[in-house]
């Protein structure tokens, strides 16, 4: 089954989107945070993902507030992310309410670290965020917000971690993220043959219910909607209703 998941991306409390994660290509949207989670929940969401924008680049909460505001209304199942190098930082989002942390650069980084978390928390606590563009002939795996190319490339990683035990992943290809071009589906046909038992959610590109059918047909677990219901492309009842049917389908 598919789920499509409204995303939130926070930047000093405000609702924004990136342009292929360019900190420099920011759009800033009038919404309060809360204030569009509850509108999400009335839609019929029942997740919600949020990420700490200023967090993924500094490597510290900056809207962890703003987080535990949204996760306190006990509306919308929350996975959040954004600054975790850490075990603390871990426990601290669970505390704050969240109930998947999502864990980008430090999964990418220490692997190591990252399967002991899975290992102690639950694989349904925890989701690898291993965002990626293709370059040279390879899916690299940018981190610290995208800034920076790391040494450890997609398929090195995504069968070491299901052979670890993880269940969720999301995975966003970077040069799609905030552009409204439509989703990477060879990208997510690649994801299921590397490692079929994993739950993966798409993001980037969604500008369509069209590419919400094509996703659910592709069997994502997730498809995150960011820019697309910000813009208002469609409403989050008809994505949710178009992969409804996709999956009756399946």
């Amino acid at each position: 089954m598919t789920l499509p998941i409204p995303a939130i991306d926070l930047r000093e409390g405000k609702v924004v989107r990136l342009f292929k994660g360019d900190y420099a290509q920011q759009t800033t949207f009038a919404f309060e945070p809360e204030a569009l989670a509850a509108r999400y929940a009335d839609e019929g969401a029942t997740w919600l993902h949020v990420v700490d924008l200023d967090g993924a680049r500094s490597g510290h909460f900056e809207n962890l507030s703003t987080i535990a505001g949204v996760a306190s209304s006990g509306r919308l199942r929350v996975q959040a992310g954004g600054g975790i190098r850490d075990e603390e930082g871990v426990r601290r989002l669970l505390d704050a309410g969240v109930e998947r942390v999502v864990v980008g650069s430090v999964a990418i980084r220490d692997p190591e670290a990252v399967a002991a978390w899975i290992g102690r928390y639950g694989a349904e606590r925890i989701v690898l965020a291993l965002d990626t563009r293709f370059r040279d002939g390879l899916w690299k795996l940018p981190s610290a917000g995208w800034t920076a190319d790391e040494v450890h490339t997609l398929d090195d990683l995504v069968p070491w971690y299901e052979a670890a035990g993880a269940r969720h992943l999301l995975c966003t290809d970077i040069d799609r993220d905030g552009t409204m071009s439509g989703p990477n589906l060879a990208l997510y046909r690649h994801l299921a043959s590397l490692a079929p038992g994993l739950d993966v959610q798409a993001s980037g590109g969604v500008k369509s219910l069209t590419d919400v059918t094509d996703l659910a047909l592709q069997g994502v677990a997730g498809i995150i909607l960011g820019r697309s219901l910000l813009e208002g492309a469609f409403a989050l009842p008809e994505a949710i209703a178009t992969a409804e049917k996709a999956n009756a389908t399946c």
